[in-house]
C-alpha cells in the first residue's frame, strides 16, 4: 500500500518530483566527486604497493657478489622471498630528443620485480628496458622507441617494452631522474661491474609485523658490508611525503570536510521539503492515517526519488574529477583506484537514499504526531509586518516573503553555509599551499638562503653587508635503533638552532645540551616519545647516539619525523656529515643582494623553499582538480538558489500576478525575488564564514597533520569574494526565475490556489 501512494504521489507531482530530484542530484554530485578524489588519494599508496608487490623493505650497498648477500639474507629470520638488483645512479638518457644527466637505472635478476607492469610487457632478453610512466608521460616516449644510455665507461641502446609503475618514489619530472629497468647483464655492461654483483637486495617477509627483528638481525649479521642502508614500506611512504605529502593530506581532509558539507545539504533540502507538504499530511491525518504510515510513505517517496537521482549525480561527479584525481596519482607514481571506487561510491548512494528517506521521514512523523488541526494550517508561514526592518518596495516584499518560511529559509541557509565553507577552505587551502612552496617562515625556517661551504667560510659569510648571522647545519637520515623501520631526519645546528630553525614548541622545553633532542611532534607519535625519554639514534655509519627528549615540537617538515640536536656530538659520532651553511639576512637587505655578494667571495647561495612541490606541472593538475570540486559546489549553490526562488514564485503566484496587475514587469518581478534571494546569500555567507573559521578549518587541519598546527582560516578578502559570489548566483537566480514567473498568464495566477 504504502509503495503504490508513493508512486503515485511521484506520478502526479512530477514538477515537483523534478525539483526535488535536481537538487538530490547537485548534492549526489559534490558527494561523488569528493568522495572519488578522499578514496583515490587516501589509498593509492597501499594500492600501487599491492599491485607492484613493493617489498617491505630494501637494503643498499656497496656492490658485493650475490651468492654472499643472498646467503646472509636466507640465513634471517621471517624471510619469504629475495630479489637483487645492480642500481647505477646518474645515468645519462637520451630519447625523443629529450636528454637527463639523473637517470637511475637498475639490472634486474630472476625473482620477484616489486614494479606494476601498465603498459606493454616485462623485459625478457638483452636490449630490452622498462621505463617509468613519468618518463612515458613527460618526453612521449612510446613502446618500441629507442632509448640511448651512457655512462662514463660505455653505453648502450636499448628498445622500450613495457611501461611500469614503482611506488618507491614520485614519478619523474618530480624527481630529478626516472628509474628505468634493464636485465643485469646489460647494467653490468655499462658500469663494467663483475658478473655477479649486485648493490641492492628486496626482501618480502611472511610477517610484516616482526619486520624489525628481520632488519635488526640483518644489522647485526652486517660485517664486512658497507654502506648498508635499508628501506621499508614505511620509509618509502614517508620519503614520498616529503615531496607531496602534505599537498594530498590537506586535499582528502578538504574532500572528507565536503562529504559533510554535502551530507548537511541533502538533510536541509530534504527537511525544507516536508515542511512544503505539511498540508496533505494533516489531510491524511484527518482521513484517519497513522504517524507511522505517513512517516513511512513520505520516506518511501523521497527515497524513490533519491534512488535514481543519486545515481545519476554521484556518476556525474565521479566521472568530473577522475580524470584530474588519476593526472595526480600519475604524479605521484601510483595507480588510479579503477573499479575499487565502485564500492565507496554504492555506499554513498545508500548513505544518500537513507538520508533522505530519514530527512522525509522524521519530520513527516513529528508533524504527524501534532494535532490534524494544526498540521493542515500550512507549513511554517508566519506575518512578516511591512515596517521596521524590511521595510516595502520591491527588495522589502521579497524579503518578507522569505522570511515567511522560516523552516525553508533556515534550510536554505545552511546549505549555502556549508557550501560557502567549501569554497572558503578551498581558497585558505590554496594560500596555504603558496606559502608552504615560498615562504620557509611556515615551516620555521628564519634563514633564508644556504650555502655549500666550509665551516672555516662562516666568518667571511657573517662579514658581508645584508648578512645578520650565519651558522653550520648538518643532516641526516636515522633510524630508530628499537623500531629500524622508523627513519627521521636528524638535524644539528653549531650554536642555538632557534636562531635559525624554530618549529613551536607542543611539550617540554627547548634542548640545552649535546645530550638532549628536541624531536618533532609526528616522531613522537611513532615513537611514544614524551619529555624524559630516550631517542636513539641508528646513524647510517652504524654507530648508535642517545639522546634525552627535552621537547616536543611541531615541525611540518618531513610529517613532523624530525629531531634537532646540537651539531659537535653528531659530528663527532659521523664525522664525514656534509655541512650547509644557514645564512640569516637583515630585514632591509634582500636574498638577491645577500646571494650576489656570497658569489663574489667565491660561493653559490640557494634560496630555502618551503615543503610542497615546486612543480609547474604538478600544480597544474592540482588546480585543475580544484577548479573542478569548486565548479560542482558552485553549480550546487545556484541550483540551490533557483530551487527556493522557483518555490516561492510557485507559492505566491497569486501575490505576483497582482503586481503585474497593477503594471510590475519582469524586473519588478525579478527585484521582488531579489530580496529574497539577498537575504538568503547574504545569510549563508555570513554563516559560511563563522562554520569555515571556528569548524571546518580547523577540522581539516586536523585531519590533514595532526603534527602540526596549520593556519587553514581564509582572511576577510576571500570572505569578500564568496560573498560576492553568492550574491552574484543570487540575482543571476532571481533574473532567471523572474523572468520564468512573468511569463505565465496573469489570470492562471489569479486562481485559488
Amino acid at each position: 500500500v504504502l509503495l503504490r501512494y508513493a508512486l503515485a504521489r511521484v506520478a502526479a507531482r512530477r514538477c515537483r518530483a523534478l525539483l526535488a530530484a535536481g537538487g538530490i542530484a547537485a548534492a549526489a554530485a559534490m558527494l561523488g566527486a569528493t568522495t572519488t578524489v578522499a578514496y583515490s588519494l587516501a589509498t593509492g599508496f597501499d594500492r600501487t604497493a599491492d599491485r607492484a608487490d613493493l617489498p617491505h623493505a630494501i637494503a643498499r650497498f656497496d656492490s658485493l657478489p650475490v651468492e654472499d648477500v643472498r646467503r646472509r639474507a636466507l640465513a634471517l629470520p621471517n624471510v619469504e622471498a629475495l630479489s637483487f638488483r645492480l642500481e647505477k645512479q646518474g645515468v645519462h638518457i637520451h630519447s625523443e630528443g629529450n636528454f637527463n644527466n639523473h637517470g637511475k637505472l637498475q639490472g634486474v635478476r630472476g625473482g620477484r620485480r616489486g614494479y606494476a607492469i601498465v603498459a606493454g610487457r616485462d623485459i625478457r632478453a638483452r636490449g630490452e628496458i622498462v621505463i617509468e610512466r613519468g618518463l612515458q608521460r613527460e618526453w612521449g616516449v612510446e613502446l618500441g622507441d629507442v632509448v640511448d644510455l651512457n655512462e662514463y665507461r660505455a653505453g648502450i641502446t636499448s628498445r622500450v617494452v613495457g611501461v611500469a609503475v614503482t611506488p618507491d618514489n614520485v614519478a619523474f619530472p618530480l624527481t630529478n631522474g626516472p628509474r628505468l629497468y634493464a636485465l643485469h647483464a646489460d647494467v653490468r655492461y655499462l658500469v663494467g661491474e663483475r658478473p655477479d654483483a649486485v648493490n641492492v637486495a628486496l626482501l618480502w617477509v611472511r610477517d610484516p609485523e616482526r619486520l624489525d627483528v628481520t632488519l635488526a638481525q640483518a644489522r647485526a649479521a652486517s660485517f664486512g658490508i658497507d654502506e648498508l642502508t635499508f628501506v621499508t614500506r614505511d620509509g618509502i611512504r614517508s620519503l614520498i611525503n616529503q615531496a607531496a605529502g602534505i599537498v594530498i593530506a590537506l586535499l582528502v581532509a578538504f574532500t572528507l570536510v565536503a562529504v559533510g558539507a554535502a551530507v548537511i545539504m541533502l538533510f536541509a533540502a530534504s527537511a525544507a521539503d516536508v515542511q512544503r507538504r505539511l498540508p496533505s499530511i494533516g489531510v491524511l491525518r484527518t482521513l484517519g492515517a497513522t504517524p507511522r504510515a505517513i512517516a513511512g510513505a513520505q520516506a518511501l517517496e523521497a527515497a524513490l526519488v533519491a534512488l535514481p537521482a543519486g545515481l545519476v549525480g554521484i556518476l556525474v561527479g565521479a566521472l568530473a574529477v577522475i580524470r584530474p584525481t588519476e593526472r595526480l596519482l600519475e604524479a605521484l607514481s601510483e595507480v588510479g583506484p579503477g573499479a575499487t571506487v565502485v564500492p565507496p561510491l554504492a555506499a554513498c548512494l545508500l548513505l544518500l537514499v537513507g538520508i533522505v528517506a530519514f530527512a522525509a521521514g522524521w519530520p513527516a512523523w513529528r508533524a504527524a504526531s501534532r494535532p490534524p488541526v494544526e498540521t493542515l494550517a500550512g507549513a511554517d508561514l508566519v506575518q512578516v509586518s511591512r515596517r521596521g526592518l524590511f521595510g516595502a518596495g520591491t527588495l522589502g516584499l521579497g524579503l518578507r516573503l522569505a522570511i515567511s518560511r522560516p523552516a525553508r529559509a533556515a534550510a536554505t541557509v545552511a546549505v549555502l553555509a556549508a557550501a560557502a565553507s567549501i569554497v572558503l577552505l578551498m581558497l585558505a587551502l590554496a594560500t596555504l599551499l603558496q606559502r608552504l612552496e615560498n615562504d620557509p617562515e611556515t615551516v620555521g625556517k628564519r634563514y633564508r638562503l644556504t650555502v655549500q661551504a666550509p665551516v672555516e667560510a662562516i666568518p667571511r659569510i657573517e662579514a658581508l653587508p645584508g648578512v645578520a648571522g650565519a651558522a653550520a647545519r648538518y643532516e641526516t637520515i636515522a633510524a630508530d635503533s628499537f623500531s629500524l623501520g622508523e627513519t627521521f631526519e636528524l638535524i644539528g645546528f653549531a650554536g642555538d638552532h632557534v636562531e635559525y630553525e624554530a618549529p613551536p614548541l607542543a611539550d617540554g622545553r627547548r634542548l640545552a645540551g649535546d645530550r638532549e633532542v628536541e624531536v618533532g611532534l609526528g616522531l613522537a607519535q611513532a615513537l611514544n616519545l614524551n619529555p624524559g625519554g630516550t631517542l636513539a639514534a641508528q646513524l647510517p655509519s652504524g654507530r648508535e647516539v642517545r639522546f634525552r627528549v627535552s621537547g616536543v615540537v611541531r615541525a611540518l617538515e618531513n610529517e613532523g619525523r624530525v629531531a634537532y640536536v646540537s651539531a659537535p656530538r653528531l659530528v663527532r659520532a659521523e664525522p664525514y656529515l656534509p655541512v650547509t651553511i644557514a645564512v640569516l639576512i637583515d630585514s632591509g637587505a634582500t636574498k638577491e643582494s645577500v646571494a650576489r655578494g656570497i658569489s663574489s667571495i667565491g660561493y653559490f647561495a640557494e634560496p630555502v623553499g618551503g615543503v610542497t612541490i615546486q612543480n609547474a606541472a604538478f600544480l597544474d593538475v592540482l588546480a585543475v582538480l580544484l577548479r573542478t570540486l569548486a565548479g560542482v559546489i558552485g553549480l550546487v549553490c545556484l541550483y540551490v538558489l533557483t530551487q527556493m526562488l522557483a518555490l516561492i514564485a510557485r507559492e505566491r503566484r497569486r501575490t505576483i500576478a497582482v503586481l503585474r496587475t497593477f503594471g510590475a514587469g519582469r524586473w519588478h518581478i525579478a527585484s521582488v525575488l531579489a530580496g529574497s534571494g539577498l537575504l538568503i546569500a547574504v545569510l549563508g555567507a555570513a554563516c559560511g564564514i563563522a562554520l569555515e573559521r571556528f569548524v571546518v578549518g580547523p577540522a581539516a587541519a586536523s585531519l590533514a597533520a595532526s603534527y602540526v598546527s596549520l593556519p587553514l582560516i581564509a582572511g576577510p578578502a576571500q570572505a569578500a569574494l564568496v560573498t560576492i559570489i553568492l550574491v552574484v548566483l543570487a540575482l543571476l537566480a532571481s533574473a532567471w526565475v523572474g523572468w520564468s514567473a512573468s511569463q505565465r498568464p496573469i489570470v492562471v495566477g489569479l486562481r485559488e490556489e
